[in-house]
Formats: structure tokens, sequence, C-alpha cells
């Protein structure tokens, strides 16, 4: 019976059609697209050039992460002022309560959709 390392392990891309490496195994050079984003950089429209596999020990299920190479990897765009005020504007949405209308300083939680004080006010009527 093949290990765990073994059933992640193929270099050339026989099994799965790109290279594959075990979890913490790769080569210098690749990157996931959160250690790109940590480094300033993004794929920039390259293929997958690898991937990262573990199988989960409880269910047997593999969970992967593709890799992209960090010398074709670009910049990251930087923000301009318009994505700036697009931004602030959508976070004071998240912000503001719906029933009062008042901005609360906090993202308002999704599972009840009003803010606290409206939702006191709201069990107070209730009991």
């Amino acid at each position: 019976m093949p290990t765990a390392y073994a059933k992640c392990f193929d270099p050339n891309g026989v099994r799965f059609g790109i290279p594959t490496y075990p979890w913490h195994m790769a080569p210098a050079g690749y990157a996931t697209r959160r250690q790109l984003r940590a480094k300033g950089l993004r794929p920039g429209g390259q293929p997958i050039a690898a991937q990262v596999m573990v199988t989960n020990r409880k269910t047997g299920m593999p969970r992967v992460a593709f890799l992209y190479r960090e010398d074709l990897a670009k910049p990251v765009r930087p923000m301009t002022s318009r994505k700036w005020g697009a931004l602030a504007l959508a976070m004071l949405a998240r912000r503001t309560c719906p029933r009062c209308r008042l901005d609360v300083g906090y993202c308002i939680p999704t599972s009840h959709r009003i803010c606290g004080m409206c939702l006191v006010a709201e069990e107070q009527r209730a009991a």
C-alpha cells in the first residue's frame, strides 16, 4: 500500500497532469497565490505550474493548492483613488443598519442583518 507521500509525489505530472508534490515539499521558485501576494506579486495570467497535495487522514480526500512560478509573476497593480472610494462606500454599506440608518462603526452580522441596538429593541418588544 503506497504511503501518503507516495500518493502525492508526481514531479513529472504523469498521474495528475501537472507536477505534484507533497505538502511543504515544493521546489524553490514556486508559490501559491497568497504567498505571491505577500511578496507584492500576482500570477499575471500565467497557467498553473504545479500543485502541492495532502491527503486528509479522516476522509482520505486530497487537498490541493496550486502553485505559480515566481519568475513569471507580475507586480500587484496599485489601488487607484476610485478603487479606494468604492471600497470605502462598500464598507460604509456594511456598517449601516438598514432599520435605524446609522453607521454603527462595525460590520453588521449577516445572521441578524440589523445592529445590536435594533436587535435588543426587537427582543424587548417580543417579550
